[in-house]
């Protein structure tokens, strides 16, 4: 199982914490179904302590799916960790999720704590979860900018305490692959098998998948991540990023998490559905435009070989099909394989004719739809008809 990482989903607290994203409990159980059916190994359902919906959501997805490890959220500190186990009191495999932040800014600006303090806090926290769940996961908050003997130092501590789970998270998006991976790796070689080394990175960079995947490289077998990349500020590492590097790169990422990929998809839409907006359409594996090619040249390699512009099946994460855009960008061979589709025979010259007709069009439109396109083959056949 060395090779086996596993998906902590965090969309429906770390990512409905971004601006637009809110959900209320019939909302979170509608994502909470598609994230059960696309086979997530821990499912944080919220931060009991913020507000009643969020109580109320922990509670309700736990007894609604008995059968996925449901995880509460909650700093470290009395009130949020008996809050926390108070909304997973049903749940058949609850995991308490607690935090502090370890950063030297952290901690002389917000917390105004000593180092030994928190590591204190933290030790009295997971004990504390621990007399409530077998499962506890710590969290040092802003970890990539901690002192990396410390993060070693807190690891230790919190394990011995009882935590199964470290996480250390790249909370502002800070690091680059390279020194999160060295940050990682002494972590791991600190805890060796005592405990689960976890990594949450956000976006703020553009770096946030690359930097989860750099971590597990280097030993974290945990990943935290969301569905769409949503969350805090830029969001947090995209679950269907992820996966799909380690499936498809397979080579290079020989690792294997439990998820269903076919199921993406649909979790991306229903999401979507349900939050004020989706994936931009050029979004990685999710996009409207991700399966989408308009540029001839393309349209031309892929009609004859799929894998010459396309490295993934669109099945393979549930999109239906690729889709061939017709517009000033696209060829003959594009051209004529939709107006088949459609139903037309033409001949050299229609196809001719409605392509100087498509190109022109095109120039002033970002795109043709398919009844103007069956439109300009009917015109096509008349004009060369009465010439």
């Amino acid at each position: 199982m060395n090779n086996r990482v596993w998906i902590f989903d965090t969309t429906l607290r770390d990512g409905e914490q971004s601006p637009g994203c809110s959900m209320n409990v019939p909302e979170k159980l509608r994502v909470a179904r598609k994230l059960v059916d696309l086979g997530v190994d821990i499912l944080e359902a919220g931060f009991p302590i913020a507000s009643d919906g969020d109580f109320e959501a922990v509670d309700a997805i736990s007894r609604e799916y008995p059968q996925v490890q449901v995880a509460a959220l909650g700093r470290a500190t009395k009130l949020d960790i008996e809050r926390a186990a108070k909304a997973l009191d049903k749940a058949k495999r609850p995991r308490i999720h607690t935090f502090i932040a370890t950063s030297d800014i952290h901690l002389k600006y917000k917390l105004k704590m000593s180092q030994q303090q928190v590591l204190d806090d933290a030790c009295a926290a997971v004990e504390l979860a621990r007399s409530y769940v077998d499962d506890v996961e710590f969290s040092a908050e802003d970890g990539a900018r901690t002192s990396t003997d410390f993060l070693e130092r807190i690891s230790r501590a919190v394990v011995a305490a009882g935590a199964r789970t470290v996480n250390i998270p790249d909370t502002v998006g800070f690091s680059t692959p390279d020194e999160y991976a060295e940050i990682i790796g002494r972590v791991v070689a600190a805890l060796g098998d005592t405990a689960i080394v976890s990594v949450h990175c956000h976006d703020d960079l553009g770096l946030a998948v690359a930097n989860s995947l750099a971590a597990v490289k280097a030993g974290a077998r945990q990943v935290e991540c969301t569905i769409n990349g949503i969350g805090e500020r830029a969001g947090n590492c995209s679950l269907e990023e992820l996966v799909m590097v380690m499936k498809t790169r397979n080579d290079r990422y020989p690792f294997e998490t439990g998820i269903n990929a076919e199921a993406i998809y649909a979790a991306s839409q229903e999401l979507a559905s349900v939050i004020s907006f989706g994936p931009q359409p050029n979004k990685a594996i999710v996009g409207a435009n991700a399966f989408a090619h308009e540029a001839g040249i393309h349209q031309d390699g892929y009609l004859k070989e799929r894998t010459t512009y396309e490295i993934m099946l669109p099945q393979s994460v549930g999109v239906p099909e690729s889709r061939l855009v017709l517009g000033k960008h696209s060829g003959r061979h594009a051209l004529k394989a939709r107006i088949e589709g459609l139903g037309f025979n033409l001949t050299r010259e229609e196809l001719d004719f409605v392509y100087t007709e498509l190109t022109t069009l095109a120039d002033n439109k970002k795109g043709l739809m398919d009844p103007e396109i069956a439109e300009l083959a009917r015109r096509s056949q008349q004009a060369l008809a009465i010439s």
